[in-house]
This record gives structure tokens, C-alpha cells and sequence, in this order.
């Protein structure tokens, strides 16, 4: 689940004008990582001016095109939402913003303000505990956060079916659940169409 996580993370960037390096392809298991392995994704957009990050902590890709140069981290666990706990008890998660390792991808990103995003699958439900668990990722140094399902909605919004995207893997097959109309609207309903027609079901007329 880790390459596809980031082969969309990968393509999200890259629609948005980002230039990506994945610094390293092999996991880092057995021992701690490095500082140059700490870093998922580095992401440049080169003609990108020095705008001021938004003050949000959920990006979506409006905010993210005022960043011109950023860190990211990936978390591929799609099985649960994050919730403040989950957070506090996973640190490895935002070891990617710590200041060394943000000054060690500075050598590839340039001189200048380097931005911190975390990509995550979902945050739990309940508001009081998604603001704690985005407040929990600003102390540790984390800018803003990307959620799957907004980068998927933009990606399917950025894909069109008359074309053909034998080069990426995502896109294409995005591309295909479009064309066979398995992704319905902006909520990104996945096979959604039987289900909504099963619920408009005429009820039985009543007996003359």
C-alpha cells in the first residue's frame, strides 16, 4: 500500500506544477533511518513566487500552489483515522519536519522557506478531535496536511476520459472508473450508482 499511496501523492503534485524527487525507493526497516531518508517526497514548483502559507492547516490544492518548495511525508495506513492519540503515539510520523532534516533537503529544494506536509488518509470524525490532532501536527512542525480523498476528488477532477494516461498508472485508472461512470460527483462515489438506485425504489402502491 506504501508505493500506491505515494505514486498518488507523486501525481498530485505533479498536476499541480510541483517538480518531485523521491529521495530514496527501498524501506528502512531494521535499523533508524537517516536524516535523507526521513523525507518521502521533496516537491519545487520553480516559477512559484515566495507567497505566506495559509494559516489552515488542511490544504486542499488552491492553498497548496502558494508553496514554491516543501518536504513531504506519506502515511499509507488507510485502515484507520487518525485522532490525537493515534498522533501522539505514532512520533516517527513527523520526524520528516524536524529542523535538521528540513536543513538537510534544503541542499536539493534551494535557499528559502521550505514548507512541511503530511499526507494522511482521514482524521477522525468528531471536530473537537480533529482540531487536537491538527493542533498536535502544528507543534510538531507540520505546516499542512493533505487527505487522500482530497487529493483523489482533485485528481479525478483533473482527468479526463477521452484521454489516454498509458503513462501513469493512477491516472489511468482513474480515468477508467470515469469512463465507466464509477465515480459519481464531487464526494467521489465509488460504484455509487446501484446503491442510489436501489434507494429510489418506488414504494408499492396501496391495494385499490
Amino acid at each position: 500500500m506504501t508505493a500506491v499511496s505515494d505514486q498518488i501523492v507523486r501525481e498530485y503534485f505533479e498536476t499541480q506544477g510541483f517538480l518531485v524527487r523521491q529521495p530514496q525507493k527501498y524501506q528502512v526497516a531494521a535499523r533508524k533511518k537517516r536524516e535523507d531518508e526521513e523525507v518521502d517526497l521533496l516537491v519545487l514548483r520553480p516559477h512559484a513566487g515566495e507567497e505566506e502559507w495559509p494559516k489552515e492547516m488542511l490544504w486542499n490544492a488552491a492553498r497548496l500552489r502558494k508553496v514554491k518548495r516543501a518536504v513531504v511525508g506519506v502515511c499509507g495506513w488507510h485502515t484507520e483515522k487518525f485522532s490525537p492519540v493515534t498522533l501522539a503515539s505514532n512520533p516517527e510520523l513527523f520526524r520528516f519536519a524536524e529542523a535538521d532534516i528540513v536543513q538537510r533537503a534544503g541542499e536539493f529544494l534551494g535557499t528559502g522557506p521550505i514548507a512541511k506536509i503530511l499526507c494522511l488518509p482521514a482524521l477522525t470524525v468528531s471536530r473537537s478531535g480533529r482540531n487536537k490532532a491538527l493542533e498536535l501536527l502544528r507543534e510538531r512542525g507540520v505546516n499542512g496536511v493533505l487527505l487522500f480523498r482530497t487529493m483523489l476528488q482533485e485528481l479525478s477532477d483533473f482527468v479526463e476520459t477521452h484521454k489516454n494516461y498509458e503513462k501513469s498508472d493512477v491516472l489511468q485508472m482513474l480515468r477508467i472508473l470515469k469512463t465507466h461512470d464509477l465515480l459519481k460527483g464531487p464526494q467521489l462515489e465509488l460504484f455509487g450508482g446501484a446503491a442510489k438506485r436501489r434507494s429510489r425504489k418506488k414504494k408499492p402502491e396501496p391495494p385499490e
